[in-house]
This record gives structure tokens, C-alpha cells and sequence, in this order.
């Protein structure tokens, strides 16, 4: 469903209470008007979705399709997209630009907003970057997918009689000058300007989205926690992070949830950690006009490549696939699910 459907208010209908017949000497009311509203919005988060030149060989529409379910019943859910939309010829690492088609499946799997700030955006400079802009303007109009990142500017937006900005940006575009781009980057100024523009537009929730860290490290960097100690300073309600390919350790500073690294949704790699996403929900409350963050909850998913899992690249949860085993193709990725899976957790302390 799109985002357009999704992000609107809710409206309560009327009850009526029927005339009691005027015989009846004791007259029993029905129940009145209810004065009591409470609603829930769910935000789904998934991390890197990435287009290496492998990748290119396989039916990439069929690559998130276990957890499409996922992603859909959220009201609301998020992906990083690590790539440019620059046309052919079609590139991966070290300089990405893939098919049109690849961005509007991810829609097409419930995907409503995409994240654009992150060191491959610019990959194929200013040209490749307007042309980027220009397709996601056309997904956002025929399909309703938003995306942020862009333009120093929140993305800000209702839904269940609730309002969100969503404040996205990247420590750096490769080997690029921040001054020469319209991508929202990891400068104070300019983050704290965003934040006083979603509290101008009266946000009734900040999420806080960097692009940062270090890459392949199970815990965060100092820089990453005195960004997160400043960010809550300036307002944010919960920080969900990404860049580093693996996930990294949850906090809370000052009671704000901090989640530094949620991982890779999809991509053809495989080091150490690589193929363990940490998916996250956030959910919100309008209770009466009482605004209430629940605890966010947790989803490890696995990336599995061909020939492991089955033919194609196939992003799973791993607690819906811990206990089939035979399901596997090859049973050294099963392995290596379970193996990897244990060794995160222990070492970040999630619980999911």
C-alpha cells in the first residue's frame, strides 16, 4: 500500500444512541459516545539495499520477497538505497548505478520511503545524481514512495493522527566535497537546522537517520556516540543508523533509543558479519493526544547468496527459517546463519 494511502488521518465515526420506547417505566441508556482514541503507527526499517554486478545476473525481483510481508504490514516502512539511478550502463562496486526497475520493485514491495543520504549516491556525479532525483520524483508520483536526504530538509509527513520528520544524512560522499552537493550531510549546522525545521512543523516525533560509523566493527565508534549524545540534544525521539554493513550495538542516551548500525538488507557480500541485517520497528501511540515511543523490537534477517538457500539472492528472517534446516540447498549457509547470528547477539547484546 502507498504511502499516500497510508499517511492520513483516521476519522472517527459518530454513534447515535436510539430514543428508548417511553412505556418502559425504567429506561436502560446504551452506551454513549466513546471519548477514548488510541491509535498505533508502526515504522519499519530495513537497512543497505545494494546493486553489486552479481547481483545483475539474477531476477533482483524476487530478492526480498520472504520478508515482503514484513515490509508491507508496517504503516509505515524505510530503506537505505546505496546506489545511484544514472542509467546504462549499469555498474556496482566500487561506483553503483543500477536498473530503474530494481528501486520501483522495492516500492512494490511496501517500501514508502527511501533513504538517500549515503557515500554512494553521488557515484556517478551531479548528472547521475539529478537523474537519480528526477526517478524517485516519478516513483513518488505514480507510486507514492518518498525519500529524503536531500536539500538540508526533513522529510515530514502524518500518519495515524500522528506527525514524523525523518532527519537523514551521511558522514561523506565518495571523494567528493560537500559543498558542490545538495545531499544532506554530517555537519552540525546543517543538521541542526534540520532539526529546528522539523520542530517548526511541529513534529510530534524526530527519527534521527545517519549514514556513519566504521565499516565491519560490531560497536560503535566515539565519534558515532558524542553524534548521538548531540542529536538527542537537539531533539531526536530515536536514532537508527546505517553504513557499517554489520550491525552494531543498541543504547540509550538519556532514554532515547539508539540503534548505531542495522546492517545490510541485500547485496552480494560476504565477510565476517556481512549477511546478518538487524530489521527494526518503531512503534507510536495517539493516546488522546498523548504522544507515547514504545521500545523498538528487532528482526535479524539473513542475506543468503545463489546456490545457498535456494537459486537466488534471498534476504530470510532467520527465526522463521531457524528450524528447517533441510530447506537449505546447501547446509553450510544454514551454518553459517546460526553461527553468525549467535556471535552478533552475543557480542552487541540485542535481544530479539
Amino acid at each position: 500500500m502507498s504511502v499516500l494511502k497510508k499517511m492520513t488521518l483516521i476519522m472517527v465515526s459518530l454513534l447515535f444512541c436510539a430514543n428508548v420506547s417511553a412505556q418502559f417505566k425504567y429506561e436502560i441508556p446504551f452506551p454513549g459516545k466513546s471519548l477514548h482514541h488510541r491509535d498505533t503507527a508502526s515504522i519499519f526499517i530495513i537497512g543497505d539495499v545494494m546493486m553489486h554486478s552479481r547481483q545483475m545476473e539474477y531476477e533482483y525481483r524476487e530478492f526480498l520477497n520472504d520478508i515482503q510481508d514484513k515490509i508491507g504490514a508496517a504503516d509505515i516502512s524505510i530503506a537505505n538505497m546505496e546506489f545511484a539511478l544514472a542509467g546504462e550502463p549499469y555498474t556496482g562496486y566500487p561506483s553503483f548505478s543500477a536498473p530503474d526497475d530494481y528501486a520501483e520493485y522495492i516500492c512494490e514491495c511496501g517500501v514508502d520511503i527511501f533513504l538517500l543520504a549515503n557515500n554512494h549516491i553521488y557515484d556517478k556525479g551531479r548528472k547521475g545524481l539529478d537523474r537519480t532525483l528526477a526517478k524517485y520524483g516519478q516513483m513518488r508520483d505514480s507510486l507514492g514512495t518518498w525519500f529524503t536526504g536531500i536539500g538540508e530538509e526533513p522529510l515530514v509527513f502524518r500518519c495515524k493522527g500522528m506527525s514524523f520528520a525523518i532527519i537523514n544524512f551521511t558522514y561523506e560522499i565518495n571523494g567528493v566535497q560537500s559543498g558542490v552537493t545538495p545531499v544532506n550531510m554530517m555537519d552540525k549546522e546543517s543538521v541542526a537546522r534540520m532539526f529546528k525545521k522539523a520542530k517548526e512543523k511541529n513534529a510530534d516525533f524526530i527519527i534521527a537517520m545517519p549514514h556513519w560509523g566504521e565499516e565491519y566493527q560490531l560497536h560503535h565508534s566515539k565519534e558515532q556516540e558524542e553524534w548521538a549524545e548531540w542529536m538527542v540534544s537537539q531533539g531526536a525521539d530515536v536514532i537508527v543508523g546505517g553504513h557499517p554493513h554489520v550491525i552494531q550495538d543498541t543504547t540509550h542516551v538519556n532514554g532515547i533509543p539508539v540503534i548505531y548500525s542495522v546492517g545490510n538488507a541485500i547485496s552480494n557480500m560476504s565477510a565476517r558479519n556481512t549477511q546478518l541485517e538487524l530489521a527494526v520497528t518503531l512503534r507510536f501511540i495517539n493516546d488522546d493526544g498523548r504522544m507515547i515511543m514504545l521500545e523498538p523490537s528487532f528482526d535479524f534477517m539473513w542475506c543468503s547468496l545463489p546456490g545457498m538457500f535456494s537459486d537466488n539472492y534471498s534476504t530470510i528472517s532467520v527465526k522463521k527459517w531457524a528450524n528447517r534446516k533441510s530447506d537449505w540447498l546447501t547446509e553450510s549457509d544454514y551454518n553459517r546463519m546460526i553461527e553468525t547470528y549467535d556471535r552478533v547477539k552475543d557480542a552487541t547484546g540485542i535481544i530479539d
